[in-house]
């Protein structure tokens, strides 16, 4: 089936396949650290958001509440980073596609 400008949507259809498995690939790859309380504890986090590591620091084991503040913290800001590293890849391989600006 031809579109209008001569493209051939079954070719523009396998790039676009393509290139999200490529994304979903290059996202799997993520890996981010994130830290609160001055590095008292420390988040790592891959591209789907899986926790792969938790450091804490023996110091905040003692103060429960300090602890779960400074964890949800971390966590959060691991979180946001894979938000940050996602939209990033997203943006970069799209661009390619000379869609519009804006339009993801």
């Amino acid at each position: 089936m031809k579109i209008p400008g001569g493209g051939n949507l079954q070719a523009m259809m396998k790039q676009a396949q393509e290139m999200q498995k490529r994304l979903q690939e290059e996202i799997a790859a993520i890996r981010v650290e994130a830290t609160s309380g001055g590095g008292m504890v420390t988040v790592a986090m891959d591209g789907q958001k899986n926790v792969l590591k938790v450091k804490i620091d023996p110091e905040v084991a003692g103060d429960v509440e300090m602890l779960q503040d400074m964890t949800m913290a971390a966590f959060n800001e691991a979180s946001h980073k894979v938000d940050e590293e996602t939209q990033k890849k997203t943006s970069g391989m799209l661009g390619g596609l000379g869609l519009p600006p804006g339009l993801f």
